[in-house]
């Protein structure tokens, strides 16, 4: 049954993930992927929110296939490392090397202070 939450997670994620993308990129236009890092960042926080939740004090409040549907799945899909990968690489190729540059370093930065402000702030409101 795990693979089935997964699978309908990653399809609502993926959905959630295009219209995000597609919103962001008739709002700021196509000249950088502000959509993939815009999704990049905020999958991130969330997904740092539910590991707060899914390991607090050794009673997970979120695990199972709840964990999966959520974690794997709707994350899994929404979150876009390939497209980000892509993207970075597009940018290069088109002789964009600071756009690429910093794509890369801003999604690696902001998505690890994304998780770590989405964990330790779900952490220090569970107590």
């Amino acid at each position: 049954m795990g693979y089935i939450w997964v699978a309908i997670g990653g399809a609502l994620g993926s959905v959630a993930r295009y219209g995000c993308t597609g919103l962001v990129a008739r709002w700021a236009g196509i000249t950088f992927p502000w959509g993939t890092l815009l999704v990049n960042v905020s999958g991130s926080l969330v997904i740092g929110v539910l590991g707060a939740l899914a390991t607090a004090d050794g009673k997970p409040l979120v695990a199972g296939d709840a964990r999966a549907f959520l974690m794997v799945g709707v994350l899994g899909g929404f979150t876009t490392f390939s497209s980000f990968s892509i993207d970075t690489l597009s940018l290069a190729r088109s002789g964009a090397w600071g756009a690429a540059g910093a794509n890369a370093v801003g999604s690696v930065v902001l998505c690890l202070v994304a998780v770590a402000i989405g964990y330790y702030a779900t952490a220090v409101l569970q107590r």
